[in-house]
């Protein structure tokens, strides 16, 4: 099972502020962990909200809205997507992360939708597109890699 691990944003992250060294070296040696068990798919830390834009959608009008935005307990700072086998070992491995803010920190775990989540509202031609789409996408980024 694949789950996002969700680090909410503070009043901190939202300002800017970034993380002690201190802090840099601990995640790096989590992030090590997670890497050896097998767990890490992929790990990003986002700049504030006022870096950031929302575009809202009511019906075919879009609107695109500057940061920041005002609700932190509700804003991401960063994120990780593993590889796990069960929501318990998700759980297990976020116990172990270091505090990834000073003072009060929460993590959210969300599964993500796996194909076989959308039952038979994902025919075998809709399977086939993202399975396509997939290996596109990951050639093309090899490809900018280079």
């Amino acid at each position: 099972m694949r789950v996002m691990v969700i680090i909410k944003a503070n009043q901190n992250s939202e300002a800017g502020v970034m993380p002690k060294q201190k802090l840099l070296v601990e995640m790096g040696k989590f992030n090590e962990e997670l890497v050896k068990g097998g767990v890490l798919l992929a790990a990003e830390g986002l700049h504030p909200t006022s870096k950031g834009k929302r575009v809202k959608f009511s019906g075919e009008k879009r609107t695109v809205v500057d940061g920041p935005f005002t609700e932190t307990k509700e804003l991401i700072a960063g994120f990780w997507l593993w590889q796990v086998r069960s929501m318990e070992e998700a759980i297990e491995w976020v116990k172990r992360c270091p505090c990834p803010h000073e003072g009060d920190s929460e993590i959210e775990i969300r599964p993500v939708f796996e194909w076989q989540d959308f039952g038979s509202e994902l025919t075998p031609e809709l399977r086939q597109q993202e399975e396509r789409l997939r290996a596109q996408s990951k050639q093309a980024g090899k490809t900018a890699r280079k």
